[in-house]
């Protein structure tokens, strides 16, 4: 069996997002390490009634605090073979999960990327979700309304970033040209366009500070989040890292890269299930499933297993 571990980016935190980990006494150092940097404990913040789950800087944190207290669960299925790959913010939580920077320093870096896009993004932009259209038509209406492709996540599907009034416009003649779906995503930023060129730089010098750990035997195979290349070379890696802030992200190319390493399995870890999605219809031969759509951990590593 080969797993693919898949990271989920923003926009699916709910409630319910740290059920199954909460008392899993592995993930414990991952919610110690998050009520540090949060400043208060994520099981308890998520259920606390009016809590902004969805919040530029706490969203980043909480999408790596549960892809990294899920890998926890992943790592005691023991499987033998395993690549992984993050979505946006999702990006950054695999370089944790492949043991080259501890839970601590992930969710650390996690602020300073979240306050470095709000600082060069400003208020009023954010993303879109399209699908149904070929990719040259929401490129198009993305260059009318001044917004620019942000995720290429397959060749009808993509995510779109830019002013918010223009995305509202934009999804309605998305709609009426036949999209099959075009909506504005909980998400408060325009990440992966050139309106965060600042962020990039910014974030580059924060990772220039952090020494990255030398992964232990038996880590899984990294891959780049911004184009599906192996991540062999940790410098040019990082520097990936830091350029997917204000550059399209090809999340195709991603799951190509789950294919060609033969993958059969894939797990996506984080809150939601939209990469599962996307799987399901990207390999139709895996089996495919969402943390989130587990009842226990036993069921989780047993399903890992083959069982």
């Amino acid at each position: 069996m080969t797993l693919a571990v898949l990271l989920s980016g923003q926009g699916g935190q709910h409630p319910g997002m740290f059920d199954l980990t909460a008392d899993w006494a592995p993930a414990a150092p991952v919610f110690a390490a998050a009520e540090r940097v949060l400043g208060q404990d994520p099981r308890a913040f998520v259920r606390a009634p009016g809590a902004d789950l969805h919040g530029n800087r706490t969203g980043q944190i909480l999408c790596c605090v549960a892809a990294l207290a899920g890998w926890t669960i992943v790592q005691a299925a023991h499987p033998a073979r395993t690549i992984v790959a993050g979505y946006s913010i999702g990006d950054l939580a695999a370089w944790g999960c492949a043991g080259r920077f501890d839970a601590e320093t992930i969710l650390r870096l996690a602020a300073t990327r979240a306050e470095a896009m709000d600082a060069a993004g400003g208020d009023g932009a954010g993303l879109a979700g399209l699908r149904g259209l070929p990719l040259a038509t929401i490129e198009s209406l993305a260059a009318a309304h001044g917004c620019a492709l942000a995720i290429r996540n397959a060749a009808d599907s993509a995510v779109i970033g830019g002013p918010s009034p223009a995305l509202e416009t934009l999804c309605a003649e998305a709609l009426a040209a036949g999209a099959l779906r075009a909506v504005v995503l909980p998400v408060r930023t325009p990440s992966h366009t050139p309106l965060l060129r600042e962020a990039s730089r910014r974030f580059e010098a924060a990772l220039s500070e952090r020494p990255p750990l030398r992964p232990p035997p038996g880590a899984p195979r990294l891959i780049s989040g911004l184009d599906g290349a192996p991540v062999f070379d940790v410098r040019a890696g990082l520097s990936k890292l830091a350029r997917q802030i204000s550059h399209r992200i090809d999340w195709a190319a991603c799951l190509e890269a789950c294919r060609e390493y033969g993958c059969d399995t894939v797990l996506e870890l984080g809150p939601g299930h939209a990469l599962a999605t996307m799987v399901r219809e990207a390999i139709p031969a895996a089996r495919v499933h969402a943390l989130d759509e587990f009842h226990s951990v036993s069921g989780i590593t047993e399903w890992i297993g083959g069982r």
